[in-house]
């Protein structure tokens, strides 16, 4: 008995093998795309060549009087005449730093750590107090307190110079450090409490409930929950109002006159006439008095950007 084979080619499977119609085809041909433009970019994408152009300018327009002010310190006046100046000098120098470090440099520079951290200090202490009785009372009062203090923030500094000189005259604090810091805090208080506010109304209610079921007392609140969970907000607070301390120069020009309560901003003043026509000792002290500043922002930059945009997205 003889056995036939069919010459007939095998069909596949109909549940292992999907039908290429043109909707299937056109799907894939779509997959294709999308992976494409997923590698690229998004659809309608364009190169913002301007915006990129005005962006290495305007870095260019940052760096270039750094720059000069750095390699500047590092050569005397006389390289500083015979050579081109915006390239380094082959024979740098620490000359101008060793001048301005032997004019009562870090008489000014204590000065002004004086008057800056304790106007730190204070606002830090005052601001989050305010910003917990803010945040926490349930009484008209609490509402009204955080609008007296915010029209301190519309408030310019200069169209108030006149009254405080003579509020400082009168008390008796003209030519002092107090008088440098007193009206800073005073300035400072309203920015501080807005940022704090908006911090510590993303606290869950719930953790403030649940203090108060264990029987903790406002302080005790205060000290271990509001603190703690609002550190972005207080390292913000505090390297902003350092900032704005450290590189006054309203204040101390208007309200101090002797050289033993001068501050680093009216020093770079003073040394400018003092050197005469020696801008590498000038710009030495510029660099020094910036130092601080540079250093702190450098290790808490992070927590400014998150303190200042800490509850306005809601």
């Amino acid at each position: 008995m003889t056995h036939t084979t069919s010459s007939e080619p095998a069909t596949p499977d109909a549940k292992t093998q999907k039908a290429i119609t043109p909707e299937t085809a056109g799907g894939d041909r779509g997959n294709i795309k999308q992976n494409k433009v997923r590698r690229t970019g998004a659809p309608g994408e364009k190169l913002n060549i301007l915006g990129g152009i005005g962006g290495w300018l305007w870095l260019a327009v940052i760096i270039l009087p750094i720059y000069y002010i750095v390699i500047t310190s590092f050569r005397t006046s006389e390289d500083l005449r015979a050579n081109n100046q915006l390239l380094p000098s082959t024979n740098p120098t620490i000359a101008p730093f060793i001048k301005v470090l032997e004019n009562d440099f870090l008489h000014y520079f204590t000065n002004s750590l004086i008057v800056t951290l304790s106007t730190v200090a204070v606002v830090l202490s005052a601001s989050v107090m305010a910003a917990y009785y803010i945040t926490r009372s349930t009484t008209l009062g609490g509402k009204r307190l955080f609008q007296i203090i915010l029209l301190g923030i519309a408030i310019p500094v200069q169209a108030t110079i006149i009254p405080v000189y003579y509020l400082i005259q009168q008390l008796g604090l003209y030519d002092t450090l107090w008088a440098l810091i007193l009206p800073q805090i005073a300035f400072a208080i309203p920015l501080s409490v807005l940022i704090i506010v908006n911090f510590v109304r993303d606290i869950p209610a719930e953790l403030f409930e649940s203090m108060k079921v264990d029987g903790a007392g406002e302080w005790r609140i205060l000290t271990s929950l509001v603190l703690p969970m609002a550190k972005p907000a207080l390292m913000t607070v505090g390297i902003y109002q350092a900032l704005q301390v450290w590189n006054s120069f309203l204040f101390p020009l208007v309200l101090t006159q002797s050289s033993e309560v001068r501050v680093l901003p009216l020093s770079l003043w003073e040394y400018s006439g003092q050197f005469g026509i020696d801008v590498p000792a000038t710009l030495a002290a510029v660099v020094l008095s910036a130092l601080p500043l540079l250093i702190a922002y450098i290790f808490a930059r992070r927590h400014i950007v998150a303190g200042l945009t800490a509850g306005f997205g809601k």
